[in-house]
C-alpha cells in the first residue's frame, strides 16, 4: 500500500523558488508533488540526495537521454526540511517499451561510467540496500517461508562472477519517461555500485513479473555479460526486498514464480 505524504510546506516551496498550489503526482512512493515547474519529493537518505544532485547538476546534456536538473534551496543546500526538488521533465512511463528503457539506461550509464564509488553506499540501510547485499552475497539470507520457497532455486544456481562495477541506476522500470520528439528521461535514480548488466537485469526481471514480458525479452539481451547470473541476482534482490518491505499474497508469489521459471529455463 502506498501512503500519500503531505505536501511540502509553504516555507519549503518558497525556499526552492517555486510558486503555485501543490499537485500530487503519480508514482514516487506516494510522496512526489508538483509545484509550478518543480517536482518535490521527500529526502530518503540525505547523503545520497546531496551526492546525486551534485552529479546531475554537472552532467552534460545528451542527445540520448534527459535527466531532471536538481534545484537548490535558498540556503544553498540541495535539501530543506526533509525535501528535495528538481525540474519537471516531460514524458510518461511506458511499461511496453522495455527495450527502449534498457537503451536509455545504457546511454545514462555510459555518461556516469567514470564516477567513483560513493561512500554513502556503506551506510545506506533500507530494504532495497539489504536486498542488494543479499543478492551479491554480502549479507546472509534471512527470509520468510514464502520468500525462501522462491529463493531456493535461485540460490542453488547462483555462482561467483567477475565483472567490473560502476555507479548504476537500480530501478529503471517506471523511471524512464517518453515524450514525442525528445530523448527518454531518466528519473528517480537510486545509486548502486554493481555491473551495468545487473541494472538491466533488474529491469527485465520486473518486466517478467509485472509487465507481461516473456522469454523473447530475456533472449534479446542475452549478449550482456553474465546475463543468466545477473538475472538470478536481480530476482534475489527483488524478492528479498519485497520480503522486508511488504507482505506476500498469492498473486505476488505467482508473479515471481513465473519470472523464475523463465530465467531458469
Amino acid at each position: 500500500m502506498i501512503l500519500t505524504v503531505p505536501a511540502p510546506s509553504n516555507a519549503v516551496i518558497a525556499a526552492f523558488g517555486a510558486t503555485g498550489t501543490p499537485v500530487l503526482l503519480a508514482g514516487g512512493k506516494g510522496g512526489t508533488w508538483r509545484v509550478g515547474d518543480l517536482a518535490f519529493k521527500p529526502v530518503e537518505f540525505l547523503p545520497e540526495t546531496r551526492w546525486r544532485a551534485e552529479v546531475l547538476a554537472s552532467l552534460p546534456e545528451s542527445v540520448d537521454f534527459r535527466v531532471p536538473k536538481p534545484a537548490k534551496a535558498a540556503t544553498g543546500d540541495w535539501a530543506m526540511e526533509g525535501w528535495e526538488a528538481s525540474e519537471l521533465v516531460a514524458g510518461e512511463s511506458d511499461v511496453d517499451r522495455q527495450d527502449e528503457v534498457l537503451r536509455a539506461g545504457i546511454a545514462f550509464h555510459a555518461a556516469i561510467a567514470d564516477l567513483p564509488r560513493p561512500s554513502f553506499l556503506d551506510t545506506r540501510d533500507d530494504p532495497w540496500s539489504y536486498g542488494d547485499r543479499v543478492a551479491w552475497e554480502e549479507r546472509a539470507v534471512q527470509a520468510s517461508p514464502a520468500a525462501k520457497a522462491l529463493l531456493t532455486p535461485l540460490l542453488e544456481v547462483r555462482r561467483p562472477v567477475e565483472l567490473p562495477s560502476q555507479v548504476v541506476h537500480g530501478d529503471l522500470p517506471g523511471n524512464v519517461l517518453f515524450a514525442d520528439g525528445l530523448p527518454p528521461a531518466v528519473i528517480d535514480w537510486p545509486a548502486y555500485w554493481r555491473p551495468t548488466s545487473w541494472a538491466y537485469a533488474v529491469a527485465v526481471a520486473d518486466a517478467l513479473c509485472w509487465y507481461g514480458a516473456g522469454p523473447p525479452l530475456v533472449a534479446r539481451w542475452a549478449r550482456l555479460p553474465e546475463w543468466g547470473q545477473m538475472l538470478v541476482r536481480a530476482l534475489i534482490y527483488r524478492i528479498v526486498t519485497h520480503d522486508v518491505a511488504s507482505t506476500w499474497d498469492t498473486a505476488t508469489s505467482r508473479a515471481y514464480r513465473r519470472a523464475i521459471d523463465v530465467v531458469l529455463a
